[in-house]
């Protein structure tokens, strides 16, 4: 039996109307997605994300942080090595209910064992630890600190890099690296900076501290931007 006529024009224009429907759900549903890209972009240009622990070798040890530079790089910042030292103690106590660590050699303990025993960077790490009466052995080498680039005094163009690397006394590896990682900074972000927007002291100051957080954050669990300019 065939349908009648309007049923059937009835039945076309539901089914249409149906399809319109559903084509205006799914382009609605683009225009969602569409809108909401930006909306993410910008959250995450404001947001931090949790980043991991690279070495969670320090918990239940005790630990000292040496800092090694070259004399060339002492010469022109003198402060430099006992400012790293001070500085980068400090941030691990200030994280020690994450680092979970025993305990830690105080900075000015270890600077007076570098100006006593300045032949310190020839001996084995193993004697060194020893030496600090530590079982980790934070090694801190800085190879590069500038804050122009060479032969242009009037542009800023700070540039720290070099290497974190710990050493495990308590165990057969005691004169090697069980750990280490690269770490190299800049500041400022951008270029065109010079002595009349900003000081040495405040180039350097910045330099340090960027070099400071990508070396402490290596031994906690800590938040960074999601876009970070270092």
């Amino acid at each position: 039996m065939s349908m009648p006529i309007r049923v059937r024009r009835f039945a076309s224009r539901s089914a249409l109307a149906c399809v319109l429907i559903a084509l205006s759900v799914v382009g609605g549903g683009c225009n969602i997605v569409g809108f909401a890209g930006p909306m993410i972009e910008n959250y995450r240009r404001s947001s931090t994300k949790t980043i991991q622990a690279e070495y969670t070798g320090l918990k239940g040890k005790n630990w000292a942080v040496i800092v090694q530079a070259d004399r060339s790089i002492q010469a022109e910042f003198p402060q430099l090595v006992a400012f790293l030292t001070g500085k980068i103690c400090e941030r691990l106590v200030t994280e020690q209910p994450k680092i979970a660590a025993a305990g830690m050699v105080p900075p000015e303990r270890v600077l007076r064992y570098q100006f006593d025993h300045p032949s310190w960077p020839s001996m084995p790490y193993s004697e060194l630890a020893k030496a600090l009466q530590v079982n980790r052995l934070i090694v801190v080498e800085v190879f590069e600190y500038r804050l122009n680039e060479p032969g242009n005094q009037y542009l800023w163009a700070g540039l720290a890099s070099g290497t974190v690397g710990v050493v495990e006394a308590d165990t057969f590896l005691q004169d090697e690296f069980a750990f280490q990682k690269p770490v190299r900074v800049r500041f400022p972000d951008d270029d065109g900076f010079g002595p009349a927007d900003m000081d040495r002291v405040t180039v350097s100051t910045a330099l340090a501290q960027r070099f400071i957080d990508r070396t402490t954050w290596l031994f906690y669990t800590h938040e960074e931007p999601y876009y970070p300019k270092y």
